[in-house]
């Protein structure tokens, strides 16, 4: 068993999060989340990879004989799950930035730290 994906990994969720310590904008900061959240399907899909391992079910393919590695389903549904809610959160945060745009007129955060109108 390989320690590079979970490395891999490890590496693209510092990246996102030091992207997203540094950032002195709120869309740059968005995009350094999703980066860091990419990390996560690195992290799932290395979770449930076996080597020589086969799809556990497709309907045109005899089923693995006995004893040969299996993929875990479990695992590549939370990856595709954790796509979608990436996904949305982005789609959502990147909305909340624009209106704080419009309203503010800036997105650095630095300049958003009053709350008064």
């Amino acid at each position: 068993m390989s320690h590079l994906p979970y490395l891999a990994a490890g590496y693209i969720m510092l990246i996102g999060l030091y992207g997203i310590v540094t950032s002195r904008d709120l869309v740059h900061a968005v995009v350094c989340l999703s980066v860091a959240q990419s990390g996560t399907y690195v992290l799932l899909l290395a979770i449930g990879y076996r080597y020589g391992g086969t799809a556990p079910v497709f309907s045109d393919r005899p089923p693995p004989s006995a004893g040969r590695p299996v993929t875990d389903p479990v695992v590549q549904a939370m990856a595709l799950t954790d796509i979608v809610v990436g996904a949305t959160v982005t789609a959502l945060l990147l909305a909340l930035a624009v209106q704080i745009a419009r309203r503010r007129g800036t997105l650095d955060p630095g300049r958003l730290r009053s709350l008064e109108p």
